[in-house]
């Protein structure tokens, strides 16, 4: 598998310029450094009584000059290379949330939320700083390294061959500490991971921890996660630690040697005083790069275990995507049928969820789905509008395979109400008209209405502007659904799923709403999923769930009369009421 930072460089193309341009100034910097000890071994050798001394000013003042235009470049570099550093990581974040929505409810399955939280933040981070690090250090010190080594020799290759007998120990430190320091990073991000995942489920479900009183748990459950997290954060840090204070030995072996063999040079008279100066800035020029690399060794293991997360999910194919040969999906008239249907999660499941279901929705009709709890009636709605695929069989709509349409297509002619009802950040009107942004406060107030909201609504001061907080915080289960439900009336489908929808409103709200949406549904067919069955009673046609196939099939009479498992449910429920 290729490495994960070589592949992210795509992302990093269309900023080539400022990055080009980080690079030369770079180059420059580096120059104007490489400069300064020649120009100090110059003056202190000037500097010896009877030499010249308007000399020695010139070359201090050159110096200063040099070092501004170091200073310039620096600051040049270091803010060109933010500024690709900082597109490139956007527009990786990007990529990673279209590729987010492009996923089926399949592939979210996978990933839990706080996975791709995640790597949306964190992950991202340790590449960016990589990838602003590398614009900067993985160019300087390469440069700075091959022309201290170079000057070395100029001055004195004899010596500079003993200096470089130290270069090979630090590339095999700073190997090493790669190759064993990756997986430990790793091991950083997933344990990240879990914290984050047990945060954001807590925040997300605060109030059935306060409800059941189990404040301790939760902070327990987290701590342990925190403390998971620190103790690996704390072995890496534990081995990593170990890296500089080998270096500085080596370093300091370096300079031992040039000022023992070069002091007996120079004791010898072959060798001055500044050469010996500036031979000792060109050693620890080439060596302080290796202590940038080294450092940048370890960001480097930290942003290959994060690219290669990150690359998890770029890497991941939506398990629902359009044919090659897909066509649009024109007016319909609504007929939706099921031939001979199986369907399970994953891939090493055993019973299906659904198995060899068949049964056709003409158009105009309400089918009503019953059943117990995990019986498929929420897995075969989501078949409609390819949340998931068939795994044999197969789903039409008005006879067209529902495979060999875009997926926007269809999606378009569908109109949803979830069991649980997601509200957004926003208004009340931004929330209904979510599917159809484009709708008038007219068509919005006629879907509120149609969804017995329009009372409550107007009811808040601010009407249809009253925001929203996050998951619709401010609101009633039942406000919630209703708003949810007006939604999907207002996109006008002409395929109507209502997921057990009115499950968190009261008996007589439910009553309205039926009455409501006996107006809406005609004309479209409906799918209704419902725990009460006065819901139902009058649907055109109801399908009984049993263990993923239908039990049962019919109106409400003919399955008082034929389906055993329908007469108890309505026993269960209605029996001290009056059969229809």
């Amino acid at each position: 598998m290729a490495n994960p930072l070589i592949r992210m460089l795509s992302y990093l193309r269309p900023y080539w310029k400022p990055a080009a341009l980080s690079i030369a100034m770079l180059t420059v910097s580096v120059f104007a450094e490489l400069q300064i000890p020649r120009l100090l071994q110059s003056i202190i050798d000037t500097g010896i009584p009877g030499k010249d001394l308007y000399l020695i000013g010139f070359t201090a003042v050159l110096m200063v000059v040099i070092a501004f235009i170091d200073a310039g470049m620096s600051i040049g570099n270091t803010f060109l290379s933010v500024r690709a550093a900082q597109g490139f990581a956007a527009d990786l974040r990007s990529a990673i949330f279209r590729r987010i929505q492009s996923f089926s409810f399949g592939n979210l399955d996978k990933f839990q939320t706080g996975q791709l939280i995640i790597r949306l933040t964190s992950d991202i981070n340790i590449v960016q700083m990589m990838v602003m690090m590398g614009l900067r250090m993985f160019v300087r010190a390469p440069l700075m390294l091959v022309g201290s080594i170079l000057l070395m020799f100029s001055i004195n290759s004899e010596l500079a061959g003993i200096v470089l007998l130290i270069l090979p120990l630090t590339l095999v430190l700073t190997g090493l500490f790669v190759w064993k320091g990756q997986p430990m990073f790793t091991q950083v991000q997933t344990k990240l991971d879990r914290l984050n995942s047990v945060l954001q489920e807590n925040l997300s479900g605060v109030r059935v921890v306060k409800a059941f009183v189990r404040q301790r748990h939760e902070a327990e459950r987290f701590e342990a996660a925190n403390v998971d997290l620190m103790n690996q954060a704390m072995r890496v840090n534990r081995f990593m630690m170990f890296l500089m204070p080998a270096m500085f030995v080596l370093i300091n072996l370096g300079v031992l040697s040039v000022l023992y063999f070069g002091g007996l040079q120079a004791i010898q008279g072959r060798f001055t005083v500044g050469e010996i100066l500036a031979f000792s800035n060109y050693l620890l020029s080439s060596m302080f790069p290796l202590i940038f690399l080294s450092i940048m060794a370890s960001q480097s293991s930290a942003a290959v275990a994060s690219g290669n997360r990150i690359y998890e999910v770029l890497d991941s194919t939506p398990m629902v995507q359009n044919k090659p040969d897909a066509k649009p999906l024109g007016d319909v008239a609504g007929r939706v049928a099921f031939e001979d249907v199986c369907f399970s999660y994953g891939q090493d499941c055993g019973e299906p969820v659904l198995n060899n279901v068949s049964f056709a929705a003409e158009p105009g009709q309400v089918v009503a789905l019953l059943g117990a709890t995990g019986s498929g009636k929420s897995t075969l709605i989501n078949l409609i509008p390819r949340f998931y695929d068939v795994n044999s069989g197969r789903v039409t709509v008005d006879g067209v395979d529902v495979r060999d349409v875009t997926i926007e297509s269809l999606r378009t002619h569908v109109g949803i109400a979830l069991q649980e009802p997601i509200l957004f950040s926003g208004t009340i009107r931004d929330n209904i008209r979510y599917g159809k942004p484009d709708a008038s406060n007219e068509e919005v107030v006629e879907a509120a209405k149609a969804a017995q909201a329009h009372d409550f609504i107007t009811g808040f001061p601010a009407g249809y502007d009253t925001e929203v907080g996050q998951r619709g915080v401010g609101l009633s289960g039942g406000q919630k659904q209703r708003i949810s439900i007006a939604r999907a009336i207002l996109v006008k489908p002409k395929i109507l799923i209502l997921d057990d929808s009115t499950s968190s409103v009261d008996v007589e709200t439910e009553a309205l709403i039926q009455q409501a949406l006996e107006t809406v549904m005609k004309g479209r067919t409906s799918f209704i999923i419902a725990q009460r069955i006065s819901s139902v009673l009058k649907a055109d046609k109801i399908l009984v769930l049993d263990r993923g196939r239908i039990a049962a099939e019919g109106h409400h009479r003919e399955l008082m009369e034929t389906s055993p498992i329908y007469r108890e449910i309505y026993d269960s429920q209605l029996g001290g009421g009056i059969r229809l």
